[in-house]
């Protein structure tokens, strides 16, 4: 898979308002779809991967998960071993069990469960968990789990019609979300079956293969765009995620990657340096602005100050370039392997 700098653009457009949401500034309401933005993405980076490999015969589950233990793993642990001293000194007993049980459960990717059941995600307690937002790797993994298996299957048994089962896939679970957000909005929100939709239409996206004109291309991804902004800065923790609300910057998103391409607007302005590389260190820079917002909360006796958070916000990007060029990168295959989700 050729590299698209403007893939690393929208990632960009989705790690920095996940970051100012979570630093409590109130500068970007609907930041916390960054997540959401974040799935389509990787649903749609692997599924490319992995349909060229079944496409040449060449696709090998052993060679996939070394992979993703390369990507994922690496700045992991070490954001993981860095929070460890700072936990034992500042958390009470019980804090520290809690933190405990949330690096358990971040080595066997159940963070989701964990938080599940505990406080929800918008809850004040969880402002002060600085592992609380694994839970988005759990749900990850737990689908690349089930994904590729399952993909290499309708490959050979059905290879005409694995976008139709996607897509009937993507249905099952978008309807459940429906459902989840009404009965059980935390189960809703955590766990894969009600998010898998956003992953698959990344997925769906991949298959996909139309190459209109240039006006057209232009005109869809200007549309996408419009949609992931729009949500992001209209959506609020009012907004019921994941639900039939969440279209709108997941379709946004799809169109971004599947018409966005070299030659687009959209393609060139996601392939500006500043952001390609913001989203170069996404993956480091989401790692890191939990565990440096909620230290500061528990070491405060209030809110910290914006200025606080602010100077947090940046030294969140610095301590992602830091790992991403000296943990993510050398663990790579390639320095810029498109395998980068």
């Amino acid at each position: 898979m050729k590299y698209r700098p403007e893939v690393d653009g929208l990632r960009a457009i989705a790690v920095v308002p996940v970051v100012l949401f979570h630093s409590g500034l109130g500068l970007m309401p609907g930041g916390f779809i960054g997540v959401d933005i974040f799935f389509v993405i990787s649903g749609f980076l692997i599924t490319s991967i992995i349909s060229s490999e079944l496409e040449r015969d060449q696709f090998s589950l052993v060679s996939f998960y070394e992979r993703r233990a390369r990507r994922i793993l690496p700045a992991l642990v070490l954001v993981c071993l860095v929070c460890v001293p700072f936990a034992w000194a500042w958390l009470l007993p019980r804090e520290l069990k809690d933190f405990g049980q949330s690096l358990a459960a971040v080595a066997t990717f159940s963070s989701n469960i964990l938080f599940w059941r505990e406080e929800g995600y918008f809850s004040a307690a969880a402002e002060l968990k600085p592992l609380l937002h694994t839970w988005s790797l759990a749900v990850e993994e737990q689908f690349y789990i089930l994904f590729p298996p399952a993909l290499w299957l309708a490959y050979r048994l059905a290879r005409r019609h694995v976008v139709v089962l996607l897509v009937l896939a993507a249905i099952v679970s978008l309807a459940l979300s429906e459902w989840g957000w009404r009965t059980a909005p935390s189960a809703n929100f955590f766990l894969l079956p009600s998010r898998a939709w956003e992953l698959l239409i990344g997925a769906i996206a991949a298959l996909v293969h139309w190459a209109p004109s240039r006006r057209i291309a232009n005109g869809l991804s200007l549309l996408g765009l419009v949609l992931v902004a729009g949500s992001l800065a209209t959506f609020s923790e009012a907004v019921p995620m994941p639900s039939a609300l969440g279209l709108f910057p997941i379709v946004g998103t799809a169109l971004i990657l599947l018409f966005g391409r070299t030659g687009t607007w959209v393609a060139a302005l996601l392939s500006l340096k500043p952001f390609v590389w913001i989203g170069l260190i996404s993956y480091s820079a989401y790692l890191w602005h939990q565990p440096l917002f909620a230290f500061a909360r528990i070491r405060s006796i209030s809110e910290p100050a914006p200025a606080l958070m602010l100077a947090l916000c940046a030294l969140s990007l610095l301590l992602a370039w830091l790992s991403w060029r000296f943990v993510e990168a050398p663990w790579r295959p390639l320095p810029l392997s498109p395998l980068s989700v």
